[in-house]
């Protein structure tokens, strides 16, 4: 109960500087806003700022808490690592498809950082088979479930 209070708080504490940060930029003028440099500094600057930091420090907590899950029960660690390795595998198995020719473009020609045996080539190529892969898995899935419910 008291850490539910302290939560509230938190969130509380969050919105009244968010709608503080909010109102500030609606008390200026549109057009000022949009010419002058040191009012976009003084009133639009602390708003992103306090949404950037707002973002990490949510990101930051919600990995923490899946980890720490994680670490506290041993059996699903073992099968989210069972997961990442299957995905390591195909992510493997991709890359070994993927090519490193040259990209061309319209007119012919070879695009810039677009040459033969780039590295970049081969793991935009790689992703495009990642996607391929894990595609056609889920679409095997969906329709296995699709029979399955159709035969209940």
């Amino acid at each position: 109960m008291k850490s539910n209070k302290i939560l509230n708080l938190l969130i509380a504490g969050i919105a009244l500087i968010g709608g503080i940060l909010f109102i500030r930029i609606f008390m200026e003028d549109t057009e000022a806003i949009e010419t002058d440099v040191a009012i976009q500094n003084s009133v639009i600057s602390p708003l992103i700022y306090f949404s950037t930091w707002l973002l990490i420090a949510t990101v930051v907590v919600a990995i923490g808490l899946s980890l720490l899950s994680l670490f506290r029960n041993p059996e699903n660690l073992k099968k989210t690592l069972g997961g990442l390795a299957v995905l390591a595998a195909l992510l493997m198995i991709s890359y070994f498809l993927a090519d490193s020719d040259a990209v061309y473009n319209a007119a012919g020609g070879i695009e810039p950082g677009g040459e033969a045996g780039s590295s970049v080539n081969r793991w935009v190529g790689a992703g495009i088979w990642y996607s391929i892969i894990l595609g056609g898995i889920a679409s095997l899935f969906f329709v296995w479930d699709l029979v399955k419910g159709l035969v209940k």
